[in-house]
Parts: structure tokens; C-alpha cells; sequence
């Protein structure tokens, strides 16, 4: 595959104004995704990450994935031929999900619902129940939301099914954008694998999404601010970097489990 272009839209979202913020959406797509493979946005970009906000009004501006915002969305990825990854409050009946849409320049749109909810999200939201991935013109993604960040068995999961692109829409919070760059650099080159990881701005977010190579490479950073990053990938890379550092093919799983680990004796050690 020649050299790809991915871009991270870091926006800010104001909490309940869905058509203000789609609009700026749109509008974000419409200028900086002309000629990327794939788009990254945050998470909850079309209502803003509010809790007490969803509390009051979640299920009155969450939306179906056929809904008027994924349908908006679809109609841009075609028009421009690229995949884009929507952080969004999906609404299934009466049910909440923290959702990333993953909309192919054909229309076809595929959800990943949130599995790993942070504790003050368990009220509000129910959890995904499972792992997917993707294959898009762009190469096979593999999304995860924010928290799930913590997790490297998720990233290591999504690896050894093909992930080529880990895509991470979040909302991290001001004070904790560390964690943001050290997770996103490592589970890139835990699994040597590329990584998007696009978190809101604005009150009370921090911003700092960015795009980590196979070796754990910042390749771009965005600052505090709304920012876009682009960035050119050559996906042969991966394999590059897998010769070199082999640690993903060389897992020994039947080791990684607690019934798996011998406990020896707590006695001193004789001579100390």
C-alpha cells in the first residue's frame, strides 16, 4: 500500500448543542479530509461529554446509528472517499451507548460500543460486548474509547486480529493528558501498530491528541487547542518494525494467567 494520510480532528463540543456541534463537524470534515484514508474524532463529539448533561437529556439528543447525524456524516465520507470514525451517543431503544461509528466512504457504517466504562459512566451507559474490527480502504482499524486506553490486553486483542490502526476517540480530562501520550505510545508499540488517539478540547478537557508509529514514535501532537493533525503512513511499516522488535509473535498466552503462576516461598534467602 503507497504512503496514507490520516488526520486527527481535535474539536471542542459544547454539551447539548448537537446541531452546532455536527455543524462544526461537517464543516471540519469538509476542509481537512479531502484526500485521507481515515478521519479520527473525539469522543462524544455530537453532545459534548457532560454527565450530568446526558443525565438530564441522554436520551433525548442521543441518536440511532441510521440517525440524521451518521447519515450527515455517511454522506461526507462518500463524497470525499474516506472512512471516518464518529464519537458518538448512540441511543438503541431506551439504551445509552458510548459509541464510535465507523463510516466507509460505500456508506456501510459499523459500531464499536464502549466495553470498559469508567465508573461514574456505569449509571448512564451500558456496556458494549465485544471487540471488532474493521476493514476499511484505509487498512484494518481497530477502535477502542478513551478508559479503555488503561487496558493493554484490549490493544494486544485487537493486534493479533489484523488491527493494522488502533483508533482511540476520548475525552481526557485536563490533568491527566500524561496518560493520554504514555498509553497511546505504548500500546502502539506494545503491539507495533499504528495509533490515532483524538481527545476533545475545550472546558475542562485537554486536548493533546496524537498520531504514535509502530516503535512508539510521536509522529504528531496536538496542543491544547482545536488542532487538526495529518499525517502521511506508509502501513509496511508494521511489518518493518515487527522483524525488529518480534515481542507480539512471541507471546506465550498460556503463561499470562493468575492460576498459571507459581508462588514460591517467602522464606529468606539463604546468605542475606
Amino acid at each position: 500500500m503507497s504512503a496514507l494520510d490520516v488526520v486527527a480532528l481535535q474539536l471542542a463540543a459544547k454539551p447539548g448543542d448537537v446541531t452546532g456541534n455536527v455543524e462544526r463537524l461537517l464543516e471540519a470534515l469538509r476542509a481537512h479530509a479531502p484526500g485521507a484514508g481515515l478521519v479520527v474524532t473525539p469522543e462524544l463529539v455530537t453532545t459534548g461529554y457532560d454527565l450530568t448533561m446526558i443525565d438530564e437529556r441522554g436520551r433525548e439528543l442521543a441518536e440511532p446509528l441510521d440517525g440524521p447525524t451518521v447519515t450527515a456524516v455517511a454522506e461526507v465520507a462518500a463524497q470525499l472517499g474516506t472512512t471516518v470514525v464518529l464519537g458518538l451517543l448512540e441511543r438503541d431503544g431506551d439504551v445509552l451507548y458510548d459509541t464510535a461509528a465507523m463510516v466507509l466512504p460505500d456508506g456501510t457504517v459499523h459500531p464499536f460500543r464502549k466495553t470498559h466504562l469508567y465508573p461514574n459512566e456505569l449509571p448512564r451507559f451500558a456496556a458494549g460486548e465485544g471487540l471488532v474490527t474493521v476493514d476499511t480502504p484505509a487498512g484494518r482499524i481497530g477502535p477502542l474509547i478513551c478508559f479503555e486506553h488503561a487496558f493493554p490486553e484490549l490493544a494486544t486483542t485487537l493486534a493479533l486480529a489484523g488491527t493494522q490502526i488502533l483508533v482511540i476517540p476520548s475525552a481526557v480530562p485536563i490533568g491527566y493528558e500524561y496518560l493520554l501520550t504514555l498509553r497511546t505510545r505504548a500500546r502502539a508499540q506494545d503491539n507495533q501498530i499504528f495509533v490515532v488517539a483524538c481527545n476533545l478540547t475545550g472546558s475542562g478537557f485537554s486536548g493533546r491528541s496524537l498520531i504514535v508509529d509502530p516503535a512508539g514514535a510521536v509522529l504528531a501532537e496536538a496542543g491544547p487547542e482545536e488542532s487538526v493533525l495529518r499525517v502521511s503512513i506508509d502501513l509496511s511499516a508494521i511489518d518493518r518494525e515487527r522483524q525488529q522488535e518480534p515481542a507480539l509473535g512471541m507471546r506465550l498466552a498460556d503463561l499470562y494467567q493468575a492460576d498459571a503462576v507459581h508462588r514460591l516461598g517467602t522464606s529468606p534467602v539463604v546468605g542475606r
